[in-house]
């Protein structure tokens, strides 16, 4: 890292607290580390609907944040968007892999399914039905139940995260049929001045 304290005209003290100090400095002293912000996808439409989630879904709330952060409107209905997505199935699952020989749970595996699809207010398909599955180990103790609950919900989080960013980046990816993009209004033509120029029997 000592090279990175010389971009940004700094010297650290040799300190365990040094790479913490280091994670503090503005981003523009980090830049000459090769440090540069994590920026959202660019999406190809300007609005899009989310169609077939359940009515308390925290895969559908983290996912209309990330899509406003992209600069997309998350709309109500799909006669108000470009494009639709289509929730198919989303699930969480638990199964335990591995017990004591008392038949206390020791191990287990959290999956989170996900599947969907876009179109779309029309129906024609952009991105045909797709799955995707995700899986964390974890070990379970009855002795520590309240830690292992929190555990569990961070790991849930972590891969509904991870869930949301793959389908941000295949959104990006998205081929939008010319005659289907989106429209932008036209500009008004200027009023006033020359409008009247070149009129037939002007003077």
């Amino acid at each position: 890292m000592w090279w990175c304290e010389r971009a940004a005209g700094l010297t650290l003290p040799t300190h365990p607290t040094r790479r913490c100090l280091l994670a503090l400095l503005p981003a523009a002293a980090l830049a000459g580390c090769g440090f540069t912000l994590r920026r959202p996808p660019e999406l190809p439409f300007q609005r899009i609907a989310l169609l077939g989630f359940a009515t308390r879904s925290p895969l559908a709330d983290e996912l209309r944040r990330s899509l406003t952060d992209t600069a997309v409107q998350v709309v109500d209905t799909p006669g108000q968007a470009d494009v639709v997505l289509h929730a198919l199935t989303e699930k969480r699952s638990k199964a335990v892999v591995a017990s004591t020989a008392a038949g206390q749970v020791r191990d287990m595996t959290l999956r989170l399914i996900f599947n969907y699809r876009l179109a779309t207010p029309g129906g024609h398909a952009l991105i045909a039905a797709t799955e995707i599955s995700l899986s964390r180990d974890m070990s379970y103790s009855e002795t520590t139940a309240l830690a292992k609950t929190q555990e569990e919900a961070e790991l849930y989080a972590a891969m509904q995260a991870d869930i949301v960013q793959q389908v941000l980046r295949r959104l990006a990816r998205v081929a939008i049929p010319a005659e289907l993009a989106p429209k932008t209004p036209a500009a008004s033509s200027p009023q006033g001045g020359s409008a009247g120029l070149g009129r037939p029997g002007a003077d």
